[in-house]
Order: structure tokens, then C-alpha cells, then sequence
């Protein structure tokens, strides 16, 4: 029994050392700038106050998506939810320690079929299987805000589960900046590296301004 309390405790204290924004944030605004090889593509955006977002100004239908798909993943990582909430129903044993003295967590339970491995207060590596995709998430290097830790560079490996092929691999770089009292993304380097391609796209975001407070 204190082994899966332990591995609980473990995953519990990464899981609430994740930096999120509370409940006074106020949504912000930006201008957006896409860059892939020779194409760039200028734009406007907006977090609100409800981590709904809204992107304008870009006319590519499919570039346009592709900005929203990233500021969702952004609202989904900086979002704040309870530990009980997302996890109180999930059982945690403790798996094997690796030789960066990161420490697996094997989760039962869970809908998605996740396990994680936490070094220190951090979790630096997600594992799912979803259906007829396999990924691995791995944590390299990590920004201490004072008030949790945000993932700054890290990939994600596709495989089959099938077969265990890899179908593609993704790199990330993400680079944030404090305006007012929150951090929020500036920039982010995507790597995507598929049969022998590599795509590289960059987002960066500029003229970062917190939205003001609506009088109620």
C-alpha cells in the first residue's frame, strides 16, 4: 500500500508543480507571425478570459487552423485543474527508475492508457495510446517560474502500436515571457521530421498585451 501511495504523492506533487494560470487571468492579445521555409504569414490573436481563442487576419484557411491548434494546445497545458478531479479515480504503481533518476508512474485507470516517469517535481515524460496512435512525450529542459515549471524543450515520438513503427517524430523549443503576472508563450520552434523530411515551423508572437478586466 505505501508503494502506490508513494507513487501517487509523486505523480501528485509534479502534477501541482505544473505552472497554470489562476483564476484572475485576464486573456491576452497578439499579433502572430507563422514562418515556414519561405512562407510567412502575419495574423492577430486572442486568449480570453474563458481560454476560448480567436485567430483573424490570416487568409490561409489551413495556416489559420494550424495557429489555433497550437493556442489550443497552450490554453490546454496552462489551464488549472485539480489533481482529484483529472486523477482521484486513477491507481498509481511505481515502475522502473531510469538512469537520469527519472522514476516511472504506471497509471491504472486511466481512459487514454497513460503512463508518465517524474524526475524530481517535474513530470518529464507522457506515454499514450490512442487508438492507432502510440506517442511518447519526452521533457528535456524546463523554465522555473517561481510558481511552476513549464516544459521549454521536448519531442514527441509517434509509433504504430501495432507495430511499433515510428511515423514521425516532433521537437519542440518554446520560449515565454512575463507580462504582468503571467507567463505566456512568445515564440515556439516545431521540428517535424517524417519519412526523411524535416519541416521546420516557427511561431512567434509579439505586442503581447493582457486584456483589461471587463466592470461587471
Amino acid at each position: 500500500m505505501t508503494e502506490q501511495t508513494s507513487a501517487r504523492d509523486l505523480f501528485k506533487t509534479a502534477y501541482e508543480n505544473r505552472y497554470t494560470w489562476d483564476e484572475n487571468f485576464p486573456g491576452y492579445s497578439a499579433d502572430v507571425q507563422l514562418t515556414q521555409g519561405n512562407e510567412v504569414y502575419t495574423g492577430r490573436i486572442r486568449i480570453n478570459r474563458d481560454l476560448s481563442v480567436e485567430v483573424t487576419g490570416i487568409e490561409d484557411e489551413k495556416v489559420q487552423e494550424s495557429v489555433y491548434t497550437q493556442l489550443r494546445d497552450i490554453v490546454t497545458h496552462r489551464k488549472r485543474s485539480q489533481f482529484e478531479q483529472s486523477h482521484g479515480k486513477n491507481e498509481f504503481n511505481l515502475g522502473k527508475l531510469d538512469d537520469s533518476g527519472a522514476v516511472e508512474i504506471l497509471v491504472k485507470g486511466d481512459a487514454m492508457g497513460s503512463n508518465y516517469k517524474v524526475r524530481g517535481t517535474e513530470i518529464c515524460q507522457v506515454s499514450r495510446v490512442m487508438g492507432r496512435m502510440a506517442f511518447v512525450i519526452d521533457t528535456h529542459d524546463s523554465l522555473d517560474t517561481g510558481g511552476g515549471y513549464v516544459a521549454s524543450r521536448y519531442d514527441a515520438v509517434f509509433r504504430n502500436p501495432q507495430t511499433n513503427e515510428v511515423i514521425k517524430v516532433l521537437k519542440f523549443q518554446d520560449f515565454y515571457e512575463k507580462v504582468g503576472d503571467y507567463y505566456v508563450m512568445t515564440k515556439q520552434i516545431v521540428e517535424d521530421y517524417q519519412q526523411q523530411e524535416r519541416i521546420k515551423t516557427e511561431f512567434n508572437f509579439s505586442n503581447v498585451k493582457l486584456l483589461e478586466a471587463v466592470a461587471v
